[in-house]
């Protein structure tokens, strides 16, 4: 069941997502143009990934392990606490349940190694062909084309994970990232703070909070 937070985040999120898509759209791009001064802030530049060693992932009812850890999330006493905890949400966002998809998950994986981006995200679209509930290929392949600077098609590759897991704070900092890069800091501030309200601990996004809290927030929006 998705929580009340949560249909309320997907909301929100799903609005900055459908602003800008359909900007592309009116003037006939499939991507946004290049984003004008200021740039991203150096502490932004990188997008948030799963650490490469994650523990096993819970058996059991998913979307009850899921609200569980979601809940521990937001009372971790500690970084320590919560980087276990975080790492446990991972473990479930990857669990695809297709040897197919982990097979071609390895494949990007390594794609993406090897720094051939293309064939990483050709070998994403085949997962997703394959298995398009699964929300990690969609925030794979969203990350890719953020790397990319191909704005448009990660902003629908988000909006795909969100719709699937409101609480993806790695989609949110990716779509507060994009925001930043459109020079919206004020939606980006609010998609940053709905991303700490899921995940308090997150890391590098009270930095930027703070950052962007000083500019928004001492001016007239």
């Amino acid at each position: 069941m998705t929580s009340r937070f949560g249909i309320q985040g997907l909301n929100l999120c799903a609005g900055f997502v459908g602003s800008f898509l359909a900007v592309s759209l009116a003037v006939g791009q499939t991507t946004p143009p290049e984003p004008p001064l200021p740039q991203t802030p150096p502490s932004a530049v990188e997008p948030m990934q799963p650490p490469d060693n994650l523990p096993k992932p819970q058996r059991g009812d998913r979307t009850r392990n899921l609200d569980f850890l979601f809940e521990a999330l937001k009372v971790a006493p500690d970084d320590v606490s919560a980087k276990a905890v975080e790492d446990r949400i991972w473990a479930l966002w990857l669990a695809s349940g297709s040897d197919t998809a982990n097979l071609l998950m390895s494949r990007a994986k390594s794609a993406i190694e090897a720094q051939d981006i293309d064939l990483a995200i050709k070998l994403l679209d085949s997962i997703i062909e394959v298995k398009p509930d699964y929300v990690e290929a969609w925030n794979r392949r969203a990350t890719l084309y953020y790397m990319k600077k191909d704005f448009g098609r990660a902003l629908v590759d988000i909006q795909q994970v969100l719709a699937r897991e409101p609480r993806h704070f790695g989609a949110m900092s990716g779509l507060g990232m994009i925001l930043q890069e459109f020079g919206d800091e004020k939606h980006a501030l609010e998609i940053f703070r709905r991303a700490l309200a899921v995940h308090p601990r997150l890391q590098r996004i009270p930095d930027l909070v703070k950052s962007l809290s000083e500019k928004v927030e001492g001016r007239d929006i």
